[in-house]
């Protein structure tokens, strides 16, 4: 699923226009992004946390020449699903054409 595909959810089921319906999207968007950024945990009942990671430095290997080289600290964001969404994709039954993979890659 893409984000255009999310803005044709929002406008199909909540009659906003197109462009109403982008913006929103966008606006939510940004304001994880933005939340994530400040080092905070975006947490959505329901659904899941996104959270930033801080990653130390560790030992790593360049595949091509087996050099071992330095991995910088970073910082990384993970999602831990809620047990609503667990349980939620667990029971989850497909109804005639559709996979049990969903489809196409998020």
């Amino acid at each position: 699923m893409t984000k255009a595909d999310i803005v044709e959810e929002v406008y199909s089921r909540v009659g906003f226009s197109k462009k109403e319906s982008a913006e929103v999207v966008e606006t939510v968007m940004e304001t994880i992004k933005k939340t994530l950024e400040g080092g905070k945990t975006v947490k959505i009942a329901g659904f899941g946390n996104f959270v930033i990671r801080s990653k130390g430095s560790r030992k790593g290997r360049n595949p091509k020449t087996g050099q071992e080289i330095e991995i910088t600290p970073r910082r990384v964001v993970t999602f831990k699903p809620s047990q609503v969404l667990k349980e939620h994709i667990l029971n989850y039954k497909p109804s005639g054409g559709e996979s049990a993979e969903g489809g196409e890659p998020a």
